[in-house]
């Protein structure tokens, strides 16, 4: 009978296969000859004490206990090429999980991408960081892939409740993802190994009759008695369907626009906002390992860290370890930030999202705008800082003690932004309420973690895409959208997901519930 256990031991011990057997057999009293197979289900690291620890949860087969190795593949799938067609607009997580359940469940999907292919997209970025231009289809958060392909890919979620996390995650691995991710507490793909996968992904729902189009931009929604008819791209082209899975990501402004401009339900939706703090990773580890020196048994440390100020939640937000961070406007005049880490997470810096939660009481300067309101103050602020920083993709930065003490920086040293920065004071670029929170906070940060508040980490603003500031409301049994028949909103951009796993999720079940319509 194969035995579970749940165990602390050394980063060494858990990083070395024949130390872990013989620590294992010690812990079940038989000789490491004896063990025909350990597998880990779980791994995270306890970092609380000073001897730092790593959490297992391994399963043991004895010889001559009944062992198989399990190989992870993909669900049948079925030509669908001549079945009835759904349209899908957006190839994010939440767009290509919908587009992959559709075909398993018989249906034929047609993804509508307004950006390029995952392998087209590098150069459109490589503008963006060296020539300042940005292409408005085809950016970090637009393409194939969405926002997650080339800002991380992490795979972290709470929302164990809204789905099955581990098929999502299996699916993943199936696509060419380590299986890691399975065992992993925080698990992470790395922006150089999610192309591929992507890539994978897109070819297997080609393979089996539905279509992928790129450059395809919708333009309208065609709209009958309350009924999707269709949608219309760039070209004028018509494109036909009874049934639209809209996932379209939490930057698509056009979109939102449309949808108000049509007089289709959305409302406001408060989301946060801030900077991105850049610290060397070595003084994060030193901070999160109470250590000189890191060693080669443990990560790069990742941190945490949430404090009520003025009433209002300020937190660290995708925290990237050994990571860099980039620049992620959608359209001209405007600068935004957001962070990512290779695989190995092996840069020399740490950076993170530190945002304030907003209250929708915050866009009334902006109420002209009703269900837009959130939008425009969101913009306003992007195209301040883009005033700010020259007009270019440069970014407004501060030295983070400088900014707790409204001073200019005299100087900002090289950090991992590759168009460069300005030296301005953030106060400049936020609203007073929320650059008071921010000062308070980082100070309250640097009590809770010491060396935090420093002079050396530089901020970086604004961090202001965080989650949608758009809702598009749905009946939360059907999916389908309150006032129109067969529009399904979907993922981040409509307020229903905070990532790349819960917007698979929620983009496999608007699937289920057009294939459960249809019955």
């Amino acid at each position: 009978m194969p035995r579970e256990l749940l165990l602390q031991v050394t980063p060494e011990i858990a990083a070395n296969e024949s130390l872990l057997k013989e620590y294992l057999s010690k812990q079940i009293k038989v000789s490491p000859h004896e063990i025909q197979h350990t597998s880990i289900l779980k791994r995270s690291i306890d970092a609380r004490q000073k001897a730092i620890k790593i959490n297992l949860k391994v399963v043991i087969y004895l010889k001559g206990e009944p062992f198989q190795e399990t190989k992870i593949g993909l669900p049948v799938y079925n030509d669908v090429s001549k079945a009835q067609e759904v349209i899908v607009v957006g190839a994010g997580p939440a767009g290509l999980f919908a587009a992959l359940q559709l075909v398993e469940l018989g249906l034929k999907p047609i993804v509508l991408e307004r950006g390029k292919d995952v392998r087209g997209r590098r150069r459109d970025l490589k503008a963006i960081n060296r020539e300042h231009v940005v292409n408005e289809d085809s950016n970090y958060c637009f393409g194939e892939g969405g926002a997650g392909t080339y800002s991380d890919g992490k795979l972290y979620t709470r929302s164990k409740k809204r789905g099955d996390v581990t098929r999502i995650l299996e699916l993943l691995v199936a696509f060419g993802a380590s299986e890691d991710i399975l065992v992993e507490a925080h698990p992470h793909i790395g922006t150089n190994k999610l192309p591929k996968i992507i890539e994978d992904i897109r070819n297997k729902i080609i393979e089996y009759g539905g279509q992928v189009l790129f450059d395809t931009r919708v333009t309208d929604i065609l709209v009958k008695n309350n009924e999707v008819e269709g949608v219309v791209t760039q070209n004028g082209d018509k494109i036909l369907a009874s049934k639209l899975i809209l996932a379209t990501g939490h930057s698509a402004r056009d979109i939102f626009e449309l949808l108000d401009k049509k007089k289709i339900l959305i409302e406001a939706k408060p989301f946060a906002l801030g900077v991105r703090a850049e610290h060397s990773q070595e003084l994060i580890d030193s901070i999160q390992y109470s250590c000189d020196y890191r060693g080669e048994h443990l990560p790069p440390a990742p941190y945490s860290i949430v404090k009520q100020v003025n009433g209002r939640g300020m937190y660290s937000f995708c925290m990237c370890p050994g990571g860099v961070i980039a620049p992620c406007a959608t359209s001209p005049g405007e600068v935004v930030t957001n962070g990512w880490s290779p695989s190995k997470r092996d840069q020399a810096t740490a950076n993170s999202g530190i945002v304030v939660e907003l209250k929708l009481e915050d866009f009334k300067p902006f109420a002209k705008f009703g269900a837009l309101a959130g939008m425009e103050f969101q913009k306003s602020i992007e195209q301040k800082a883009w005033q700010l920083a020259g007009r270019t993709q440069k970014v407004p930065a501060q030295r983070m003690i400088d900014f707790t003490q409204n001073k200019v920086s005299a100087d900002i040293p090289k950090t991992s932004y590759v168009p460069g920065t300005t030296s301005v004071e953030m106060g400049q670029v936020f609203p007073g309420f929320l650059s008071q929170i921010l000062r308070q906070g980082f100070q309250e940060f640097g009590k809770s973690m010491r060396g935090y508040l420093t002079n050396e980490a530089i901020l970086h603003a604004p961090e202001s895409r965080t989650s949608s500031p758009v809702r598009i409301p749905r009946d939360p049994l059907s999916f389908e959208h309150l006032q129109i028949k067969g529009l399904y909103p979907c993922g981040e951009g409509a307020g229903y997901a905070g990532g790349i796993i819960s917007a698979a999720i929620d983009g496999e079940k608007c699937a289920l519930m057009i294939a459960e319509s249809l019955k």
